[in-house]
This record gives C-alpha cells, structure tokens and sequence, in this order.
C-alpha cells in the first residue's frame, strides 16, 4: 500500500513497503552540519541505531560537511518516521556541542523514490562517489578507508550492522571477491562522470524515460515537467502515482504518449484538411492560419514550449505566435478539437 505525507502545499512524500529511497539532507543556507569527526561520529552512530530499530536497509550512505546522501529502503517504519528521529535528534545535540541555536538542516530532507532493477547499483556508485566528488578525499583510494561513507564496507572493511552490503554484491557475479573485484571496477567506471543531474535531483523530467529524452525536449525548447519525487521508467511512475492516487503533471504524460511538434502539426493539420508541413510555413492561406493557431495553442499551452522558442521553430515573431495561442484556443474550443483521440484520452489530464 502506498502511502504519503504532505506539507502544506508542497507535494506528498510517496512511500510503501519496501520502497527504495534516495535520501539528500542538506545543512540550513548551505551551512555544514559536520564541523568534526565527532559530528559525524554521532550522526552515523544515530543512524545505526534508527535504522536497526526500524527495520530500515541501508544500501549507501556518504557524510560530507554540508550535506548526508543515504539509500534507504522503507522496512517497518515510514521513511518520514525514520528520518524525523534521525535528523531531530542529531540537531539537538549538535547546537548542544556547538553552542548555538537555530536550525541545522534545511526544513526538508529531499527523498527521491526510486525503481530498483535500473537505479540501485546506479545509485549506491553515485552516493558512494560523493566523498571524491566533493573533494573530501583526494582519490579512490582514500575514499575506500573514508569511515563516514560506506564505500569500503562493500570492498571488504569494517561492515557496520546496519549496512546491507549482500544486497548490493549479490548484484555481481561470483563469490564475494569476485563481487567485489567487479564492483570496484564499477565504481572506477563511475569516477569521470562527474555530478549527474538526472540522479540528483532539481525538478528533472525523469518520468519522461530518461535524461536522454529530457535534453533532446530541452533541444527543442521544451520545458515540460515530470515528478521529481520519482526516479524510474515510465510504466513506473505512472504506477506509483496511480496507486498514491495522484497524477503525472499534464506536459509529461503528453509527452510520453509521443505528442511532439510533428505529431502536433499532424494533428492541427488533420482537423483542418491542410497539408502539415504547411504549418512551419509562412503562408496566409485561411485553413492553414487556422491550423497553425491551433497548433501554437498546443504546443505551448499543453507541452510547454515558449513563444520564442516556436517562433523560431515555424518562421513568425514572438508577439504573432502569442496571438496565434489566444486564437487557436478559441479555435479549439469553438471547434471541440482536442489534442487526443477520443480513444487516447486519459481523463481531465488536459
């Protein structure tokens, strides 16, 4: 079952049974919340014992002064749950040791609901990088001795109770060495790809099936938006929100029904009898003015693209194609056109 927890007006935390999270806490204006070895000391040792209590699994986890990045998989406790004990505690004792007061963490942890066959071993690799990437350590191998990250633990160190680390060698093949061996190799694999946003976070269209996708629409001038509490697949996402009884945003479920610029013009084309290619040109003909009004309107109003960004896609300014928006939606309207079939409808989506 899934369930969620909301903030006033930002949207619900997913979570279930099971979950598989990744988990970005950051220090209050960019502040660190390890000024020292103890600080850290006291985090991991609170985590340890949260997440045992809880029956939380730990995949990954790397502390760095300003921020904690763990993978966390949901046990008998809500995420929400575990991370409020955690992160409340620890505040406590750190203004305690610090003398001060005030807020350490941001006023929200960022938690990122993730498909496990494609994102697992992607994830516990870019957690566990952190360190290097950060530049808290100066090379792969004092990342492997690092005690605040649990990169070494799955080489062989010191496993606390609390990390899973069968899970993650089980992922490559052979006995433990062997796994290991593979698994260091992936890590190394993993070094030169720097800070990789379609893991991280920051509103990316990841339900849109892949950073690759995202930069062809950015290509194109599109800004369509995803969910960016979930990283995974299409079929994925859609069924997270399905059983969380929410819904994709409106742009990313278009977009995943393969509507682009072409498919937009076919469409205003069809509705008008008018060629589609003549729609990215600059003629005057009635029908084809119709067409391309409507044509604006969608490719605007419903996938995101600006004014200036089609403007240059089809040949008019940016105040004609404005004005191609306001009369293609009263087209559309008068006409009953709608963007989908009948057949291909989903609702009030759009």
């Amino acid at each position: 079952m899934i369930c969620y927890e909301q903030f006033m007006s930002r949207k619900a935390r997913i979570d279930a049974f099971g979950a598989l999270h990744s988990i970005t806490v950051r220090g209050f204006e960019g502040r660190h919340i390890f000024r020292e070895g103890e600080d850290c000391d006291h985090f991991r040792d609170r985590m340890g014992e949260i997440l045992t209590e809880t029956g939380t699994a730990c995949y990954a986890w790397a502390l760095m002064p300003n921020h904690a990045h763990l993978l966390l998989r949901t046990g008998n406790t809500p995420i929400a749950m575990v991370m409020r004990r955690m992160l409340t505690g620890y505040a406590v004792t750190y203004n305690r040791r610090h003398h001060r007061r005030g807020p350490v963490f941001l006023d929200r942890y960022r938690s990122v609901l993730c498909e496990e066959a494609p994102y697992l071993l992607e994830m516990v690799r870019y957690i566990h990088l952190n360190p290097l990437r950060a530049g808290v350590v100066g090379d792969l191998g004092q990342l492997e001795s690092y005690a605040y990250a649990g990169h070494g633990a799955l080489l062989g160190g010191t496993i606390p109770a609390w990390q899973d680390v069968e899970t993650v060698l089980k992922r490559f093949a052979g006995p433990h060495e062997q796994a290991r061996k593979a698994y260091r190799r992936y890590v190394e694999e993993g070094e030169s790809q720097g800070r990789r946003p379609e893991l991280a976070g920051g509103g990316l269209v990841r339900s849109l099936g892949g950073w690759e996708q995202v930069k062809r629409r950015r290509g194109r001038g599109a800004s369509a938006r995803g969910d960016e509490r979930i990283l995974g697949g299409p079929e994925f996402v859609q069924r997270v929100l399905a059983e969380a009884e929410e819904r994709l945003h409106p742009q990313a479920e278009l977009a995943l029904r393969g509507l682009d610029l072409n498919r937009l013009a076919e469409r205003a084309a069809k509705a008008f009898g008018v060629p589609s290619e003549e729609i990215f040109s600059p003629g005057k003909v009635r029908k084809t003015v119709c067409a391309r009004s409507v044509f604006c309107y969608w490719a605007v109003r419903k996938l995101g693209y600006t004014a200036t960004d089609l403007a240059q896609r089809i040949g008019l300014s940016q105040p004609a194609v404005s004005i191609s928006v306001q009369r293609g939606e009263a087209l559309a309207r008068e006409r009953e056109i709608e963007i989908l079939d009948r057949e291909e409808s989903f609702g009030n989506a759009v």
